[in-house]
């Protein structure tokens, strides 16, 4: 019966999220129930958090350390405190989409039944890519998953997602204080380069809130729209399919991907985003995971 699977509560951090944050809203309701979402509102402007079905936490300005450091403490502290009522806890980023594989879990919760034991699990993160040439905008009314359908798997986003200790995320919750294992049956797929219009209007975004406040230096959100743009061109302007073979885990490479990078802390690896994105091969989705998000 679904009442006897644990409870799960999935957090997100947001600021003018717009249409990506619904579709995140309406996922995760899917998996756990909307009333187990919290959506922290990192002063929104564009009414993105207004009328959500779920929880929504304001807070203000973090301003009194850097941002990223402020950032994992406060979500962090968050986890912390629904872990006194909730069995695990999720945390990504709004344009991260945790699924369980639909080939063996029915929702996340069977899947956090299945791991008893477990401080925290990595996901196989994949990074869905627009096939400009085949694949038009995207629609609103659709899931993701079936009007795109290729990916690049990105040891870095094999990110400590899923816990159920209360061990702090660090590194821009790439790592975490414990010790972790990436999955080969929890996926997270990553929005980021899943539409060409949505990734300029999102860079350009992210971009400004790097000048104006400095946050996540050293990251992608030091290059604007155009630059992320001309990256996306560069790598699905012209796709030969004909040598595109369908994802399957790297069972035997996956204990490479986390590392002990010092004393305490376990992070997944790889190289920085954008290099990534050059240098990994593309990759067919697997046709189970089509019309699911």
């Amino acid at each position: 019966m679904t009442s006897s699977l644990p409870s799960v509560a999935v957090i997100t951090m947001a600021r003018d999220e717009g249409r990506m944050l619904r579709r995140w809203v309406d996922h995760y309701a899917r998996e756990v129930g909307a009333e187990h979402l919290v959506v922290v509102d990192d002063n929104s402007s564009d009414g993105s958090t207004d009328d959500l079905p779920c929880p929504v936490l304001r807070i203000p300005p973090l301003t009194k350390r850097s941002f990223e450091p402020s950032r994992m403490g406060l979500l962090s502290g968050l986890s912390a405190g629904l872990l006194e009522a909730y069995d695990a806890v999720i945390f990504c980023d709004v344009d991260e989409f945790i699924v369980a594989d639909p080939g063996r879990y029915e929702t996340l919760r069977h899947f956090v039944a299945d791991r008893p034991g477990r401080e925290a699990v990595g996901v196989m993160g994949l990074n869905v890519v627009h096939d400009l040439a085949h694949e038009g905008p995207l629609r609103e009314d659709e899931p993701i998953l079936g009007q795109r359908r290729l990916a690049k798997f990105l040891p870095l986003m094999c990110k400590p997602s899923l816990k159920w200790v209360p061990a702090n995320w660090v590194l821009a919750s790439h790592g975490i204080r414990c010790e972790f294992a990436v999955d080969p049956e929890l996926f997270m797929f990553h929005m980021k380069f899943a539409d060409r219009d949505h990734l300029k209007a999102v860079a350009d975004h992210r971009h400004g809130m790097y000048t104006s406040e400095g946050r996540a230096a050293r990251t992608s959100w030091e290059r604007s729209g155009g630059d992320m743009v001309e990256l996306l061109d560069e790598i699905a302007g012209d796709i030969d399919h004909t040598d595109i073979k369908p994802f399957g885990p790297p069972l035997k490479k996956l204990g490479q991907i986390v590392e002990q990078p010092e004393a305490g802390v376990w992070r997944a690896v790889g190289g920085g985003q954008v290099r990534a994105m050059r240098n990994r091969p593309l990759t067919r989705i697997p046709d189970r995971f089509l019309g699911r998000l």
